[in-house]
């Protein structure tokens, strides 16, 4: 079995390998008959399903290059993403469905393809029944299979682009980051089979969208022959057991998913079955320590606990089947992979002292470069500007004596109190521990006192539950719980109630945005509406600067 599709939409579907061969073949043949050649772009606005990944790997055994943007994902989104490739051809939807809600996507999908004079042509993949105008059926396109079902495939050179995954484009423009077909296969290799441990007779599961990273993750369990698990949905719909049981029904061996979502399955005391999990992992954002206790009392097995980005399309830290896993740690570095924790000067800080994140040789696997970055100028200034000839990626990280650590949160997001560095990350497993408190984001004003401190305003903000009110006894017991856990530095200076806390498709909490219009930046610059989770969640903060 190669892949498992399980959708709160269509009927469950399975794929052996001689099935997914065949439809990838098909494919394959369909898209030449679109003209798609080498070098071509093929887009894809569609969700975690069956066809996404057979078009993504017939796109790959032609030489082409590969882009998708989950149908979450607004139009302007769409477009700021896919005008700078110049995509052929478009493989859509017509819309989807997030839980209950079926969501109706026509109208972007022709705005979309209005915004592309580069499209020859657009595929229509059915799901929710609605008509695409002057489309290709998926079912046309695979229709005309090699006469002998071969599947050929394109020779190229080792760093030729294999996909194209976009920063988030919180702020500006989204960077386009080329991945290789040499690269990539290599790093997922390495980090599939030896650090996940996955191997034929796994079962592989990654909650993700196909706008995030961890999709081309997920599918890369093919490389080592795992079976795919693919899931089509909210995996909070109808309850936060929803994904869990997929799991168990599957047969899932390895399970990931964001941090934020297992920590929500601790605080509703979730109790799910084990099956035939092996592996939890998690990635998107630190898991405190009391998200790894939950997974060991819940279901009995460790923590896989990793970080990385979509630059790399990898992690540079995680787990090994051979190192030990100690709660609220990642547990170590990832072969070949030379990460340090770096002073401002651009030197190494000894373990316990937490220092920017850097990579200071060669990975298997790195960008080829940003797409039209002819020069390569945008990429030395996004990665090599402030330590020169070494990787930044903007995290805090911490290292233990035998070479685990702790990544505390984005150096960009830094919580300065009178020259005392605090990772957001803490406040966060104490905050949002507290049972009236749904999600919390917490942000440094730098200038928002003249007092002469250097101290700043510290700023939380909280999403209560439904019920909750944020009053003084409940700013007490925040405050109690951050000066008993933390330390008195930790105090803010302010707590407020927001009505959500601003997060992008894939997760990731806006600090800096929020920061940036809490000092005078317009919502719609600090960050595109259509990145978000929720477009209007940054609008209120317009409307509560000091």
């Amino acid at each position: 079995m190669a892949v498992l599709a399980r959708s709160q939409t269509r009927a469950p579907q399975a794929l052996t390998g001689g099935d997914l061969v065949a439809q990838v073949a098909a494919c394959a043949a369909g898209l030449r008959r679109l003209g798609v050649a080498r070098g071509d772009r093929v887009a894809a606005y569609a969700p975690n399903i069956a066809e996404t990944l057979v078009a993504f790997l017939a796109t790959a055994a032609l030489g082409a290059v590969w882009v998708s943007c989950a149908p979450e994902f607004g139009t302007r989104s769409v477009i700021d993403r896919l005008s700078q490739l110049d995509p052929t051809v478009l493989l859509a939807v017509d819309g989807y469905r997030y839980g209950a809600k079926a969501i109706d996507r026509t109208a972007e999908v022709s705005a979309i393809r209005a915004a592309l004079p580069s499209l020859r042509h657009l595929v229509s993949i059915r799901y929710l029944d609605r008509h695409l105008p002057d489309a290709t059926p998926w079912e046309e396109l695979l229709a005309e299979a090699p006469a002998d079902g071969a599947l050929t495939f394109e020779a190229v050179p080792f760093d030729h682009p294999l996909y194209v995954l976009f920063s988030s484009g919180t702020t500006g423009l989204p960077k386009p980051i080329v991945h290789g077909h040499g690269g990539i296969t290599l790093e997922h290799l390495k980090v599939l089979a030896l650090h996940q441990d996955l191997g034929p007779g796994d079962r592989f599961l990654w909650f993700s969208t196909t706008g995030w990273m961890m999709w081309n993750y997920l599918v890369s369990g093919l490389l080592v022959g795992a079976t795919v698990v693919l899931f089509d949905g909210d995996p909070g719909h109808p309850d936060l057991g929803a994904l869990w049981e997929v799991a168990e029904e599957t047969g899932t061996t390895v399970f990931g998913a964001s941090a934020p979502f297992l920590m929500a399955c601790r605080k509703a005391d979730l109790r799910p079955a084990r099956g035939s999990l092996r592996w939890v992992g998690s990635t998107g954002a630190p898991l405190p320590a009391a998200g790894f206790r939950w997974v060991h009392a819940a279901l009995g097995v460790p923590v896989s606990s990793i970080s990385g980005g979509t630059d790399v399309c990898t992690a540079f830290v995680g787990s090994s089947p051979l190192v030990a896993v100690r709660a609220g740690e990642i547990s170590c570095r990832h072969l070949g992979c030379a990460v340090e924790a770096f002073d401002p000067a651009g030197s190494p800080v000894a373990p316990g002292v937490t220092g920017e994140l850097v990579i200071t040789a060669p990975m298997p696997s790195m960008p080829v470069g940003f797409w039209g970055d002819d020069d390569g100028s945008r990429f030395r200034a996004a990665y090599f500007e402030t330590f020169p000839g070494v990787w930044r990626h903007g995290d805090w990280i911490t290292f233990t004596d035998d070479g685990a650590c702790t990544i505390t949160g984005r150096s960009d997001a830094t919580l300065n109190r009178g020259g005392v560095r605090l990772g957001t990350s803490d406040f966060y497993a104490v905050v949002d521990a507290l049972p009236e408190v749904v999600d919390s984001l917490v942000v440094h004003l730098d200038d928002a006192t003249d007092d002469g401190t250097g101290m700043g305003e510290l700023v939380l903000f909280v999403a209560l539950a439904p019920e909750a009110e944020l009053d003084d006894d409940l700013r007490r017991r925040i405050a109690t719980a951050l000066r008993t856990e933390l330390s008195p530095r930790h105090l803010p200076d302010r707590i407020e109630a927001a009505p959500a806390i601003p997060r992008t498709l894939s997760g990731k909490k806006l600090e800096v945005p929020v920061k940036r219009i809490l000092t005078g930046t317009p919502a719609e610059e600090a960050a595109a509406r259509g990145s978000l989770a929720d477009p209007d969640a940054l609008a209120w903060f317009e409307t509560h600067r000091r």
